[in-house]
């Protein structure tokens, strides 16, 4: 290969080596940083310990496999080799990890969310079917009983759906930063009066205002789904508050706190993943679609901010979520 060709392949990003006659006669320094120094004047085989990168590699023609672990565990490449003479080929490491955790997710994201309309769907028309039976349909206590509950699923479904939407109009927002000036004191005054439920929902806060820039919409609805979280989880007739504290340090500290019985430890980490329940069987009963904290972290991290989860069992739990307060103008 020429001086010019080496130098080339040394100002790529991309991992690549050059291979002659089975061995690595160069290698960049990306290449390098993934395979290590040693590498080069090394049998290829040795150097990349895959068969079937190998294989690509040694033969007449060239080619290109996939394998995996070349950098960490679970990391994806491909290594693709073309002839650059008789016995001269190149190669390039393409790192693939990131596109094919992608795709798992929104396969695992499809696959969870049918898993979660199955079960109710599986549910009302098991309840319709039954009541199309004139024994059990002319039965008025039975009827009515039973419509309740397709209702209970009708309205759990939609819940879902409602969310799965959101989520979606959140991720195709999500690198748009969001510029309308919002107070956040008076919006969780605002967002804390719609619950007149009998939940005593308090707010307090260490000044007049604290203004970000921020989406309305999308900061009622963290303010509305962390509030809601704490009433069904709160231990009955206990209180919520909810804090704004704004810091000279140019951030907004905004809090929810119950004093429920709290989540476990090791269910912390995962609170916010996709339709992940600490306690699945009162989620749902509560009418819980397990989408609302990810909605929830993924609208602050729109808007710049941190969101955290604080808990200890039988005391209570704080969801809190730091914003970056907007310069006066």
């Amino acid at each position: 290969m020429s001086i010019e060709g080496v130098h080339l392949l040394e100002h790529l990003q991309t991992p690549a080596m050059m291979v002659s006659r089975g061995q690595v006669r160069f290698a960049n320094s990306a290449a390098k940083a993934l395979l290590g120094v040693h590498i080069v004047g090394q049998d290829v085989r040795i150097a990349i310990r895959e068969p079937r990168a190998v294989a690509a590699i040694l033969s007449e023609n060239g080619g290109s496999a996939k394998v995996k672990g070349l950098s960490t565990g679970g990391s994806v490449w491909e290594v693709d080799c073309k002839v650059a003479g008789p016995h001269e080929r190149i190669v390039s490491l393409y790192d693939l990890s990131e596109r094919v955790s992608v795709a798992k997710s929104h396969a695992d994201f499809v696959a969870n969310a049918s898993h979660e309309l199955r079960t109710p769907l599986a549910n009302v028309i098991g309840y319709v079917e039954t009541l199309m039976n004139p024994k059990a349909g002319g039965d008025e206590a039975l009827r009515g009983r039973f419509l309740g509950t397709i209702r209970h699923e009708a309205q759990r479904m939609q819940a879902l759906i409602s969310d799965l939407m959101s989520l979606s109009r959140i991720e195709a927002l999500k690198h748009e930063a969001p510029h309308d000036s919002i107070d956040m004191v008076a919006l969780a005054h605002e967002v804390a009066g719609e619950f007149r439920d009998g939940t005593q929902v308090s707010v307090r806060a260490n000044c007049a205002a604290a203004v970000i820039a921020g989406d309305r919409g999308q900061m009622s609805q963290v303010l509305r789904n962390l509030i809601d979280n704490s009433r069904k989880y709160a231990r009955p007739g206990g209180p919520v508050e909810v804090s704004v504290e704004a810091a000279s340090t140019g951030w907004v500290l905004v809090s929810v706190r119950d004093e429920g019985e709290g989540i476990k430890p090791e269910h912390l980490p995962r609170v916010t993943e996709r339709f992940y329940r600490a306690d699945t069987s009162r989620s749902r009963a509560a009418g819980g679609t397990g989408l609302g904290l990810s909605i929830v972290k993924h609208i602050v991290e729109r808007h710049r901010g941190r969101f955290d989860i604080e808990s200890r069992p039988a005391v209570g739990t704080t969801a809190s979520l730091m914003l970056p307060l907007k310069p006066a103008e």
